[in-house]
């Protein structure tokens, strides 16, 4: 009985059942590093190597694996990240029309999205002090 239970135990390949169900994987929750995230997709929009709905699966599939314990903190260093970034571009936006010799035009940035952002941050009450 005991050589069957060894042929039985041992006629599994224990790495086809290390395959077939995915590790855990540890997502940072540092700021930097979600700086890093929130950058690197928004290079790939601006290079078009990404679309919107492309960044808005990747942001889902990312939120999902961090851990419900790490999600809190996650989400106050990304709502201080896209507050930088959005007073970013209005700094940005408003150098180019304040510049006379800039006579680039471009389009104003989708009001509604940076509103709701900054209600986001406001209603957050996310400090600017990391």
């Amino acid at each position: 009985m005991g050589l069957t239970v060894w042929l039985a135990n041992c006629s599994k390949d224990p790495r086809a059942e290390s395959l077939s169900r995915p590790m855990p994987q540890e997502i940072s929750v540092s700021y930097l590093a979600i700086k890093s995230k929130v950058y690197r997709l928004i290079d790939a929009l601006v290079d078009g190597e990404k679309t919107e709905a492309d960044v808005q699966e990747s942001v889902r599939r990312w939120w999902d694996l961090i851990h419900p314990a790490d999600r809190p903190v996650a989400k106050k260093y990304l709502l201080i990240v896209l507050g930088r970034s959005v007073s970013a571009l209005d700094a940005i936006g408003d150098g180019l029309t304040s510049s006379r010799a800039c006579e680039v035009t471009y389009g104003p940035l989708p009001s509604d999205r940076v509103r709701m952002i900054e209600r986001i941050v406001k209603d957050a009450g996310v400090g600017s002090a990391v």
